[in-house]
């Protein structure tokens, strides 16, 4: 014996009849915190923001790596002074 019951019903009605739980309110604020989570990141993304932070950490390296330079620049060749060719 085979029987077949057709059910013509939306997704609300389909949730109410099996007792399951309306989980819309709790997805609302889910999405609601995913969005203000967003725009905090997008916030600190802004360029003027990155170059405030990166630029600093740029100069001092340069700083850094011309100070090495112009103090191996001032000690001269190392060959030049012993009198070898």
């Amino acid at each position: 014996m085979k029987i077949t019951v057709d059910v013509d019903c939306t997704a609300e009605e389909a949730r109410q009849l099996l007792g399951l739980p309306d989980v819309k309110p709790m997805q609302d604020a889910m999405m609601q915190e995913i969005q203000e989570r967003m725009m905090t990141s997008l916030k600190a993304m802004d360029t003027e923001a990155l170059f405030k932070t990166w630029l600093p950490a740029q100069m001092q390296g340069f700083e850094q790596m011309q100070k090495v330079f112009w103090s191996q620049f001032a000690k001269g060749d190392p060959d030049q002074g012993s009198g070898r060719d």
